[in-house]
């Protein structure tokens, strides 16, 4: 059909109601601009105003209801529930404003409705991490644990991100681990993770060992840096039986094989040829005036030799690679190393030395102190673990030095570092502990 405009009163009546209809849309349009304006300032009279402009959107409501339960000078929880309960009338399934509805009713001490919201968000999404963890954690301030660690663990399936907050707040609701661990945590590598990072911040070893075996029971793939902060918290408590038992576990789990170390011996990568420096392995430090590496050239046996290089501007303290070693109390021991220095400066040199922090006063000897240049050569002390002794820190030391020439210069190279039990004779020819002066001794 075609339709003639050429009257002008039918063009002038197509005019105007193209016009009146412009004027209708850009009066709505302006009106929800400015109500999404007014609501954008997050205040009070923007926000009324907003409603009042557009009475059908639920968001509003639901902004100002947030506004009067979160609003610290204008709290007013009777009227966060009335905008809330509005919001709802409108849009049933927002669960987000089930969620705050069901808080402003526990806030005003109604925890029957607000038990009731609470379902009524799970109902309007199921999958929800956040409404299992807001509900959680409103059964755990009510007291029941049980369906409150359900809640949880129904979360953390949904983002195990949240597992250092849950264990956190589930400690503090109830300190035991093996409720925890089946009820609230779902068995999960990264879960567990986090739940040992939080128990052995608290220093609950016993709990995170219970954590431990779980994760191993899982047979996960892990990094040897995952067992770190546990053996560490172990070894600051003495249980070096313990941290033993996990630095095994996690050499496993890690794909991680031992170096080629002498049969028997309790030191780990003696040789130095490995990378690692965690754990029950040798831990190297920074130290100024000091520089500690790897030399694939000077080694006395393998790939390369631990490599210290003193530059001669610090009267340095030394004790910048250490090992913990676990061992049997009212034990004795054979220590070796294979030790060159060249032009090694200053009356104290550098040696190894013996810690027993379970019993300071009665440490083991250390070996000679090393100066000068010295070829390869063998050095040798009968370490004794006393009574009660399990732990034995050893490290390669160089004591600060009281003359007036007191910094040290030079380099030492060591290499096939070996603590075993006792089998006299000992070797022939190796250094004994504790003689006045090093004296020089080289074998091929």
């Amino acid at each position: 059909m075609v339709v003639r405009l050429s009257s002008p009163r039918t063009r002038l009546a197509i005019v105007g109601a193209s016009l009146l209809l412009t004027a209708f849309l850009s009066y709505f349009s302006l009106r929800e601009a400015r109500a999404a304006f007014l609501a954008s300032s997050q205040s009070s009279p923007g926000l009324d105003v907003a409603v009042r402009l557009e009475p059908g959107n639920a968001n509003y409501w639901y902004l100002l209801g947030h506004y009067w339960q979160y609003n610290l000078d204008q709290h007013d929880l009777s009227r966060a529930i009335a905008d809330y309960k509005q919001a709802l009338a409108l849009n049933p399934r927002s669960f987000q404003a089930w969620l705050d509805l069901a808080e402003s009713y526990e806030a005003d001490g109604d925890s029957p409705s607000a038990d009731d919201a609470f379902h009524r968000a799970r109902d309007a999404y199921p999958a929800s991490a956040e409404v299992a963890w807001r509900y959680g954690n409103f059964l755990l301030r009510r007291g029941d644990l049980s369906a409150a660690f359900d809640e949880i663990r129904r979360s953390l399936v949904a983002d195990p991100a949240r597992a250092k907050e849950a264990v956190t707040v589930c400690w503090r609701a109830a300190p035991y681990i093996e409720p925890i661990l089946d009820r609230a945590l779902p068995p999960s590598r990264d879960v567990y993770l986090s739940a040992l990072a939080v128990l052995v911040g608290l220093h609950k070893n016993s709990a995170a060992l219970v954590v431990w075996t779980r994760l191993v029971a899982l047979q996960p793939k892990l990094k040897l840096t995952d067992a770190s902060t546990l053996i560490d918290s172990l070894l600051a408590e003495g249980q070096a039986a313990e941290a033993q038992r996990v630095w095994r576990q996690a050499l496993v789990l890690s794909g991680t094989t031992r170096p080629d170390d002498p049969p028997g011996s309790l030191i780990w990568d003696g040789g130095f040829e490995t990378d690692i420096s965690t754990g029950m392995a040798w831990r190297i430090a920074s130290t100024r005036g000091a520089q500690v590496s790897f030399d694939m050239q000077v080694k006395h046996s393998g790939r390369r030799a631990l490599r210290v290089r003193f530059d001669g501007t610090e009267n340095v303290n030394f004790a910048a690679v250490c090992q913990w070693v676990p061992v049997e109390p009212q034990t004795s021991y054979r220590f070796s190393a294979w030790m060159q220095t060249e032009t090694l400066t200053t009356d104290k040199g550098v040696f190894f030395r013996f810690a027993a922090p379970e019993s300071p006063a009665s440490a083991p000897p250390s070996t000679p102190e090393l100066t000068g240049t010295e070829p390869w050569s063998r050095f040798s002390a009968s370490v004794n673990a006393g009574n009660g002794i399990h732990l034995l820190q050893v490290c390669l030391a160089r004591a600060a030095s009281d003359k007036l020439d007191n910094r040290i210069a030079g380099t030492v190279w060591v290499d096939d570092v070996a603590l075993t039990p006792e089998n006299p004779p000992a070797v022939p020819g190796a250094r004994p502990a504790k003689r006045p002066a090093p004296a020089k001794k080289s074998e091929p």
